[in-house]
């Protein structure tokens, strides 16, 4: 039971998804053009993204930071299961490397009283 005046502290897990994925140094900039141009728009349009970013760590080693966050797993399912993401990583999932991680965060609201 909580005391009477109490914030209650709201939990909920967040999707998380980071790590790099190593591309041909000479497609590195052309593959993060296209990840942008088709994941971009389409995360935007799903409630459960919270953040999304594909940035060039080193255009020599073909170096890609990749940084999602999703609402929940069915969010980021969605996301996955759009035509355009299934063509994005037919295309290019031959042609890199993933050291891209899949971790679920319980992420409380901020303390008001804070």
């Amino acid at each position: 039971m909580t005391k009477p005046n109490t914030p209650q502290v709201h939990v909920r897990t967040a999707v998380i998804i980071a790590g790099r994925v190593f591309v041909p140094a000479d497609d590195v900039e052309a593959f993060v053009t296209e990840a942008r141009a088709t994941s971009y728009p389409l995360a935007a349009a799903n409630p459960g993204n919270v953040l999304i970013s594909f940035s060039v760590e080193d255009t020599a080693t073909g170096t890609v930071t990749v940084l999602e966050q999703w609402a929940s797993q069915e969010a980021l399912d969605r996301h996955v299961a759009a035509p355009e993401i299934t063509a994005l990583l037919t295309k290019w999932g031959p042609r890199i490397r993933s050291e891209v991680r899949r971790f679920d965060a319980k992420e409380k609201d901020p303390d008001p009283t804070a």
